[in-house]
């Protein structure tokens, strides 16, 4: 016990969080371990650890296997629950760097889920387009796009490294001008951990898009897969139940 008769765990733990918070322990960087932790502070590894958890718990530190404990990046913000934005527009407005990496681009065939969602008959040709995509070179979100092969020619001679998907519809007279979407929270596989640069089973989350132009025609099916620790959203409600935006 300090003199303030502050609990040890709690005194590092605050004195950790001035150290995270000031940058003397910059985002992604390692703390010391444990071990040295003891040393520093001369108490026992339990009450390190409980310190160092307590941290963990309010989301300034994580453990990585093998690595040992880094500090985290603050949570992004997304907006597009209530707005309209491409990814690279949102990003930069919050002073991040976008970045997309386009996996595949390729003509398909629609499944049952995907023809229900773009109203087409199961078989019809699609595109698929998948991207993972960055802000400040972290890997960020994974998504999966599916639209109509038919109402979209040409589509596949666009760059959608470079590109706005949004910008490209709008080009071709297909403006997204609604979006539906739905949300849950799984666990991310193994191709999806390796992308996203988490562990195998950490929460993500998984966003089903349907984009709509003015004349309600889907053009746009995205599934989405968020990292939860890097991750937080925005909601907007009003009192009209009929226009809540998670839907």
């Amino acid at each position: 016990m300090t003199k303030s008769k502050i609990p040890m765990h709690q005194h590092i733990q605050q004195d950790l969080l001035k150290k995270i918070q000031s940058g003397e322990y910059p985002e992604f960087s390692l703390i010391p371990k444990e071990t040295e932790l003891t040393e520093i502070y001369q108490v026992s590894r339990p009450t390190v650890r409980q310190a160092i958890q307590g941290l963990v718990n309010e989301g300034y530190l994580e453990r990585k296997k093998r690595r040992g404990t880094i500090v985290r990046q603050k949570k992004i913000d997304q907006d597009f629950t209530h707005i309209i934005e491409s990814y690279d527009s949102e990003m930069n407005r919050k002073g991040l760097l976008p970045k997309t990496q386009v996996l595949m681009l390729k003509e398909d065939t629609a499944t049952e889920d995907v023809a229900q969602s773009l109203n087409l008959k199961e078989g019809d040709k699609v595109y698929k387009l998948v991207r993972l995509r960055y802000a400040q070179n972290n890997p960020i979100v994974l998504v999966t796009t599916y639209l109509p092969f038919a109402l979209l020619p040409d589509f596949m001679s666009h760059d959608f490294s470079q590109e706005k998907l949004y910008t490209v519809l709008e080009k071709l007279n297909f403006a997204i001008t609604s979006i539906r979407r739905k949300l849950e929270v799984l666990k991310a596989d193994e191709t999806t951990s390796d992308l996203l640069d988490i562990e195998e089973g950490d929460p993500i989350f998984y966003f089903h898009s349907t984009g709509y132009t003015r004349e309600r025609i889907p053009v746009e099916y995205s599934i989405s897969k968020y990292r939860g620790d890097m991750n937080s959203f925005i909601f907007e409600l009003n009192n009209n139940a009929a226009q809540a935006l998670l839907i």
